[in-house]
């Protein structure tokens, strides 16, 4: 009777001390979460031991009193099964919360606040996968804590899992992918795009394919797996445009003339605004051409900006080669023309006649 007494006083204790305990960590938490540099750890704890359950404090408090107890060997086995249970399931409702909480905040602090449907599903998805594995590993760990062999069940269930993605591969490909761009966003709903096979503006991130608007104005759906497995240029995180211009100029250009035009260039291109000259140089003499390679970059990344300084620079590097005097025709080419040895055709006169003057010197026989 005294053990029953004092089993009973120590389960009472054991309830009021741990509700106590939560009690006081909730309010510490309140108060930490007024601070901006512990806001973010103190709100997901606060959340989580909001969900702490009174049944499984109230089991808890009854299964220290039992301990105290000097109960027969059976009743030790129940006894120990009901503490896995009732911390396993405690712990299982702390994952659960905390995996809600941690990731609404994360898609809320790094995502889009104006995401389209598709992003939010992907979202809810991925929460769903990892609380319900939480809860999968529990109902499994509780069935081997009750002496339950679920060894062939796991391997059961890994062939059936194997089958099941082998099946639906192709599926499944693009569900991850659109699960990847919705975490790692390398590109979102209003960025302009670019493929080795299409280029456009993205509408909308779905769980299978990816919607763009093409410049010409037709919709282009792609693939969401194929889409990643391409190299993607985002134009709309574009911070700045470098140019790479090149001018040509007939290659009798005399090299004092040909020594000015970078300096010209360098000139008119500094005169604009929001451009950087980079370098103008003479890069290349070939029997057809001289070439300048110029570089600057354009330190807005705006694309009409970019045409209207590109239009600007190519009708400047016009007037310079006028006001220095520089051809910009190709050399000439000259194409000799000789007769075949053997027996040729004499040429009708009248062909001879529209021939140059080196094939009308020729006898009329050749």
């Amino acid at each position: 009777m005294p053990n029953a007494l004092f089993a009973v006083a120590l389960a009472v204790f054991s309830f009021v001390a741990i509700h106590g305990a939560l009690v006081f960590f909730r309010h510490r938490l309140d108060q930490l979460s007024d601070e901006t540099a512990h806001r973010p750890v103190a709100e997901v704890l606060r959340k989580t031991l909001a969900r702490t359950s009174n049944l499984v404090v109230f089991l808890t408090a009854i299964l220290i009193g039992l301990s105290a107890l000097d109960l027969p060997a059976p009743w030790n086995a129940r006894v120990s099964h009901l503490w896995f249970l009732t911390v396993g399931l405690q712990l299982a409702i702390y994952l659960h919360s905390a995996i809600k909480v941690t990731a609404r905040r994360y898609f809320a602090t790094h995502g889009n606040v104006t995401q389209d449907s598709q992003v939010t599903v992907a979202h809810t998805l991925i929460i769903w996968v990892l609380q319900t594995s939480v809860w999968v590993i529990f109902a499994l760990a509780l069935l081997a804590n009750l002496g339950i062999n679920i060894s062939t069940f796991v391997a059961s269930l890994g062939i059936g899992g194997i089958a099941i993605a082998l099946a639906v591969q192709n599926v499944l490909g693009d569900l991850f992918a659109s699960l990847s761009i919705a975490i790692d966003k390398p590109f979102e709903v209003g960025d302009f795009i670019s493929t080795s096979d299409t280029s456009g503006t993205v509408e909308k991130v779905g769980l299978k394919t990816t919607r763009l608007r093409a410049s010409s104005g037709e919709q282009i759906i792609v693939s969401n797996a194929e889409l990643l497995k391409d190299t993607v240029s985002n134009f709309k995180r574009m911070v700045t445009r470098r140019i790479v211009y090149k001018l040509r100029a007939h290659p009798d250009t005399p090299p004092q003339l040909a020594a000015k035009v970078p300096t010209a260039v360098a000139e008119f291109i500094a005169r604009h605004e929001k451009v950087r000259f980079d370098r103008a140089h003479l890069a290349k003499y070939t029997q057809e051409y001289i070439e300048w390679e110029i570089i600057y970059t354009i330190l807005d990344a705006d694309y009409d900006l970019y045409m209207d300084t590109q239009q600007a620079v190519i009708l400047a590097s016009m007037q310079m080669f006028a006001d220095l005097g520089i051809s910009t025709a190709p050399r000439a080419q000259q194409v000799l023309v000789q007769p075949l040895e053997g027996n040729t055709p004499p040429l009708p006169d009248d062909a001879r006649a529209r021939h140059p003057a080196s094939l009308r010197s020729l006898p009329k026989g050749t």
